[in-house]
């Protein structure tokens, strides 16, 4: 059939399993937004407030689904307002299809209204980029797009379509939804020089991040685990890809992590990393990290091996299938003694826990995760309420935690929040705090329109609350900017956008406003004070390493 360009690319994002985009119209890209009216009764479009509400919607959508998010701008500033959230997918390894219009192909380069290479600017923050300069090239580009997106280490992928070529005509013919490029395991002789490593440890630890649940490895990881009697651990992004209640499950680890994992993680003599990459919020010092480790990587991105840390044993390949082979050659092993002590860990973590009575970050935690069923997706923003949720809420099934990690995005939660919501159709969460909400609050009118359920905790402690606490212990308590002294009141806020809220003080209030907003069919804001004095706790401190790990401040 002929079609115009921009019915094609429409008509592409159908074939290719699209069932909802994120986006907002422009001059550019009208002929796009003129197809999806035609096709709207098979591609649903969410016109947020904003392109990078837009963006961190696609993104959640994708952390939660497992399939690609597909954000659709205009040209100039409509793209440049996408590439905070391009970036924040690209660090997290989320696949996404970014796609933008742009000036007829006679102005590129003559500086026209509107026109900015976001190729150009987005070259560092993607997989790939094309710039379609003929109708003729835009499906199969299309398609491409989304085979790179899934395919090894998932990534956003962005497609710039000239206004000229959604207007020319071509023939079309629909094809089947392109598939990941096939995966493959490591070397066989990689594999069995890492098995050899491992049956000779003695106290063996396990670590996963973002790219175990990506490769569909938990079943493996689990029997992994059992087979060389070790704990386990997980980056930030690693959250709930295996139960948190699982017994051989330590949490978190890293610069805010869990004690015992940190510090088991830190004394063990050999570390298996499961799609990690160990950034510097995982090393801390690099030259003093996990000394005498000898540390096994397994990876699909061979540029992570022995990046940040050398790997006595990189091995490339896809997790699920390389542990697969390792699982045969490794021998079952017992270590009581190693798990002793990380028992003894645990019970030092356990000491340390706040457990004051009334209204705390972590009590607060504990009301919310009471609520939560295995199947609600929680986003968050990012700063101390990121780091308390981390450590204090509990799932059970894979891609329910949803949090910027790499590159660290205030703003994050709320689209990311409704794009969660729209994928698993469940009652969402997002956990903010009020520098971070302030951010892409915009997105409450999003939320309101398209009635999504979405229960809103916000901390409010009154301060940028991360940056504050460092302050408080590395810089003479000099609070340069990080006292907000604003008067927003988010409650009435809320009301103002459509919105449901109450403000809380006391935990039995927030118990009990919890339960409304949980009934509530849209989104519901609670503004909880807590105070500007609460700390994200342990912490290794700038520069320091698991040996330097602040456990308690004061007293």
């Amino acid at each position: 059939m002929r079609l115009t360009g921009a019915d094609i690319v429409v008509r592409t994002l159908i074939e290719q399993g699209c069932e909802v985009a994120f986006g907002y119209p422009g001059g550019q890209i009208i002929n796009v937004y003129d197809s999806l009216y035609k096709y709207q009764d098979e591609l649903r479009h969410v016109l947020t407030a904003h392109e990078q509400g837009a963006v961190h919607a696609a993104d959640g959508y994708a952390r939660a689904s497992g399939r690609p998010g597909v954000v659709i701008a205009t040209s100039g500033p409509g793209a440049t307002n996408l590439v905070t959230g391009i970036a924040t997918a690209f660090l997290d390894s989320v696949p996404m299809v970014a796609i933008t219009g742009n000036v007829p192909n006679a102005q590129i380069g003559t500086d026209s209204f509107q026109e900015i290479d976001i190729t150009g600017i987005t070259l560092p923050i993607t997989k790939h980029n094309y710039f379609v300069g003929a109708v003729e090239d835009l499906a199969d580009t299309i398609r491409e797009a989304f085979r790179l997106a899934v395919s090894g280490r998932p990534g956003p992928v962005l497609v710039d379509i000239p206004k000229d070529v959604q207007i020319a005509q071509c023939d079309y013919e629909p094809q089947p939804p392109v598939k990941p490029d096939e995966a493959f395991p490591a070397k066989d002789v990689r594999i069995q020089a890492a098995a050899e490593c491992i049956n000779a440890a003695h106290r063996p630890f396990i670590y996963f991040g973002g790219g175990l649940a990506a490769s569909g490895a938990q079943e493996e990881l689990l029997t992994l685990a059992e087979k060389i009697d070790a704990p386990i651990g997980c980056s930030l992004m690693g959250i709930s890809a295996i139960p948190t209640d699982h017994p051989r499950f330590l949490g978190m680890q890293g610069m805010h992590g869990h004690y015992a994992c940190s510090t088991a993680m830190h004394r063990s003599d050999c570390i298996i990393a499961l799609g990690a990459r160990f950034s510097d919020r995982v090393t801390g010092d690099r030259t003093r990290f996990a000394r005498g480790a000898k540390i096994v990587h397994i990876d699909v991105d061979g540029s992570e091996l022995s990046k940040n840390v050398a790997a006595a044993h990189g091995l490339r390949g896809d997790v699920k299938l390389t542990l697969g082979r390792l699982l045969e050659l490794t021998a079952p092993a017992e270590h009581p003694e190693w798990m002793k002590t990380v028992e003894g860990f645990r019970g030092e973590e356990a000491r340390c826990r706040d457990t004051r009575p009334g209204l705390t970050p972590r009590s607060a935690l504990l009301a919310l995760n009471r609520r939560l069923t295995p199947v609600t997706p929680v986003a968050t923003d990012v700063g101390q309420h990121q780091m308390w949720a981390a450590q204090t809420l509990a799932f059970s099934r894979p891609r329910r935690f949803l949090s910027s990690g790499g590159l660290g995005t205030m703003g994050f939660g709320m689209g990311a929040a409704i794009g969660a919501q729209m994928a698993t159709g469940e009652h969402a969460v997002l956990v903010t705090g009020d520098g971070s909400f302030g951010m892409n609050l915009n997105e409450l009118a999003t939320a309101v329109t398209y009635k999504v359920p979405l229960a809103i905790l916000l901390l409010n402690n009154g301060v940028l609350g991360m940056v504050r606490q460092w302050q408080t212990l590395f810089f003479d308590r000099h609070y340069s900017n990080t006292i907000l002294e604003r008067k927003t009141d988010f409650v009435r806020l809320a009301e103002a956008f459509g919105a449901a809220g109450e403000r809380v003080a006391a935990l039995e209030e927030l118990d009990a406003a919890l339960g409304r907003a949980f009934q509530y069919q849209g989104p519901y804001l609670i503004d909880c004070t807590i105070s500007e004095d609460e700390f994200v706790l342990p912490m290794l401190p700038p520069g320091g390493s698991m040996d330097d790990i602040i456990v308690k401040v004061g007293g």
